[in-house]
């Protein structure tokens, strides 16, 4: 294959680039290397991908129409994993037109080029934000998502609505993937689990909202690959799947991992539940098992260790 990745010095498409290229597929790397996290972090993602027989990257966003396909056109992909774009739940209470900008505008500009270019499948980042206030656990795909609770989630929600509109007018293959809490080494510093371990080795006080008993469902960064690529190889028309571990923990459980290992007691600043977020997020992943075999197999414990061996390494640089 020859796959377009954006956002391909992101968290989630680091990872899926190198798994690509440890494939043999031929990767063009997309993205605008943007501050809303330390810009150093994605260049020492990329550096790692060192590869310049399967590894082509260009700096560029994608809400710029002209440079999407001025790349487009040179790499000629038949695969598209589209990941840019702006994250973060409660940054988009401070910024929203960064979403517009990136997560509307952005995926309009992809989506519309593939519309014309017809890729043999069209895969891209939803998110588990678009079940909302649903109390109902787990979520599953078949759930009412019309009530988002933060900008974030409402255009992830309008990327899964576009998607399926031009599957059904242009008959091109799309699968929207609802990521569920994704952590692992290389991750983005504005999630939690990055943001307490950097706050506990420097001996300052962890935030801690809502008591402590958020439940998340944590998903290992190799499990969400491993999800990518399986929806990846099989088209499908205006499709979503949730990727997720399927289990849940709570956000005490998580902390308390750090603390063992990385050696140090956290101290905690507790708050009550901040505007946008929700109590509990647990993905029913049984429509991703059935279409592509889709089997996490990263437990918290697990992915927490593997996690903290590598930030120790990186912090050290």
């Amino acid at each position: 294959m020859k796959v377009l990745v954006t956002g391909a010095a992101g968290f989630i498409g680091f990872h899926t680039t190198k798994t690509l290229i440890s494939r043999g597929h031929q990767v063009l790397g997309f993205d605008n290397l943007n501050d809303y996290y330390d810009p150093n972090l994605k260049r020492a993602r990329l550096a790692m991908i060192d590869n310049p027989k399967s590894f082509s990257f260009v700096q560029g966003d994608v809400a710029d129409a002209q440079a999407v396909k001025s790349a487009w056109d040179q790499f000629q992909p038949t695969h598209v994993i589209h990941l840019a774009a702006q994250a973060g739940v409660r940054y988009s209470i401070e910024n929203p037109m960064a979403y517009i900008h990136s997560n509307i505008v952005g995926f309009q500009n992809v989506i519309e080029l593939a519309r014309h270019r017809k890729p043999e499948n069209f895969v891209y980042a939803s998110s588990s934000s678009v079940y909302g206030g649903n109390k109902t656990l787990p979520f599953s795909e078949d759930q009412d998502v019309s009530h988002p609770i933060s900008l974030y989630a409402a255009t992830k929600l309008e990327n899964e609505l576009v998607a399926k509109t031009y599957s059904h007018l242009y008959e091109i293959p799309t699968s929207g993937l609802r990521f569920f809490t994704v952590y692992g080494p290389y991750g983005r510093p504005d999630m939690a689990m990055f943001k307490f371990s950097e706050l506990m080795l420097q001996k300052k006080p962890i935030q801690v909202y809502h008591g402590g008993k958020m439940i998340r469902d944590f998903t290992y960064v190799d499990d969400i690959v491993s999800g990518i690529l399986g929806a990846l190889g099989k088209p499908e028309k205006g499709e979503v799947y949730n990727l997720g571990k399927g289990h849940p923990d709570q956000l005490t459980d998580m902390i308390a991992l750090l603390e063992q290992h990385l050696g140090v007691k956290a101290t905690r600043e507790m708050l009550p539940i901040q505007a946008g977020d929700v109590e509990a997020t647990l993905a029913d992943i049984s429509k991703a098992k059935v279409a592509f075999g889709y089997d996490p197999k990263t437990s918290l414990a697990q992915g927490v260790a593997k996690f903290c061996e590598w930030y120790r390494g990186y912090r050290k640089l």
